[in-house]
């Protein structure tokens, strides 16, 4: 008998920081509704504390504000800011597009390596420098063909004074090995406040392949930290484990495609890919195993259970917050700014199956509140930009449109 984890009662009171900082001892009385998922759960598992699924649901208070400013700009993946305030876009295809704030395509960037877009491959993540405004250097993930198949690359360029072209592009790290598959590629990308680039290797989602995501001789299942020049970061954590891959951050992962930094915390946070339910929020640690495909609360797109069927082992990691059945949660942005108060620090994740942009209020490290945006679009978000300097989020869907939402 399938089990309905609506268990967090209606009108519960619940303190949520409205400052700086989620320790800091200012808070404000949320009144939580009913969770936003109606369905019923693929599974019977229990979660393994209260509000790792299923919180109340809380609702935005500002009056806001929604246009779609682009239509029709191909397969977009990804989308940051840049310093200037426009919008730099990733397309599957190979390419990546510079858009005004407001939505008007300024450039469209060519001269990169060539991209393997077949299935979930192609033109991937983006990533400015940290240092951008002085070397204009950009980075990005992508499918390349490599050997007798393919594998997640990740290169760097120098993007030129008139913003059409890049310049010397090198890949400087391969998540090997290859494998002849077109599926989870991972491929997200984040600098942390040192200059180190973190990224997100999936596991290639074949039986064959899954089990890797569990071996540290292997890039596929994990989350590395390389140099800007593709070297493993001194004092990543395996680095003096015996035939492990020194880039190695984290592992245990199935299809992460979401990777942050709090803002002010700076602790990294991951979304990530279950199978049949299971969708995880992560909080990211070194040297921690995230547990795939050993423990999760999803089940194989047939029905049956994964491995033994369990959702918690000694030794592996418990997500922050799981969602069954899934909504394919992909890029993820913190909302820096103070134009919409009640979204400060607030978590904001683009949902493919779900057809929403998730909202989610986090307190010591767990989600407190969640909200559905833009449910009634009707659109696969695929990636969200919410700390841009006009404080506005900005989303990009599979079906090439960019979301602009701001306070009306």
């Amino acid at each position: 008998m399938k089990r309905n984890y609506s268990f967090i009662p209606v009108f519960m009171l619940l303190g949520i920081f409205s400052c700086n900082d989620d320790n800091t001892t200012k808070t404000e009385a949320v009144t939580l509704g009913d969770p936003v998922e109606t369905q019923q759960p693929n599974t019977n598992y229990k979660p393994a504390f209260e509000g790792q699924t299923r919180i109340g649901s809380v609702k935005t208070a500002t009056n806001l504000k929604i246009d779609v400013i682009a239509t029709g700009i191909g397969r977009p993946w990804a989308i940051v800011a840049m310093p200037n305030n426009n919008l730099l876009v990733t397309d599957k295809s190979g390419s990546m597009k510079i858009f005004s704030e407001m939505g008007t395509m300024m450039t469209e960037v060519s001269g990169f390596p060539a991209v393997d877009d077949g299935g979930q491959g192609g033109m991937l993540d983006v990533a400015l420098d940290p240092d951008f405004t002085s070397n204009r250097m950009i980075y990005w993930s992508f499918s390349e063909s490599f050997g007798n198949g393919n594998l997640t690359s990740i290169a760097k360029g120098k993007l030129s004074a008139d913003e059409k072209s890049i310049e010397n592009p090198t890949v400087i790290y391969r998540a090997e090995p290859s494998y002849n598959g077109s599926l989870h590629y991972g491929s997200r990308l984040a600098f942390d406040d040192a200059g180190n680039l973190y990224a997100t290797i999936g596991e290639r989602s074949d039986l064959v392949t899954r089990a890797q995501a569990q071996q540290l001789d292997k890039a596929l299942g994990k989350i590395v930290r390389i140099t800007k020049n593709g070297q493993a970061v001194s004092g990543n954590p395996f680095m003096s484990t015996a035939n492990a891959k020194p880039e190695i951050y984290s592992y245990g992962h199935r299809n992460p495609q979401g990777l942050a930094f709090h803002p002010v915390t700076k602790q990294l946070w991951e979304s990530e890919f279950g199978a049949k339910g299971g969708d995880e929020i992560n909080f990211i640690e070194p040297g921690k195993n995230y547990g795939w495909p050993i423990i999760t609360y999803g089940l194989e797109y047939s029905g049956n259970k994964i491995g033994e069927g369990i959702t918690q082992k000694e030794g592996m990691e418990q997500p922050i917050y799981y969602w069954d059945p899934s909504v394919s949660p992909s890029g993820m942005d913190f909302y820096t700014g103070n134009a919409i108060p009640e979204w400060q620090h607030n978590l904001f994740v683009g949902a493919l199956s779900g057809q929403h942009i998730i909202r989610l209020v986090i307190k010591n490290n767990k989600v407190t509140g969640e909200e559905r945006l833009l449910a009634d679009k009707n659109e696969r978000f695929r990636d969200v930009l919410a700390s841009h300097q006009n404080q506005s989020l900005y989303a990009v869907t599979d079906n090439g449109k960019i979301y602009r939402i701001s306070k009306n």
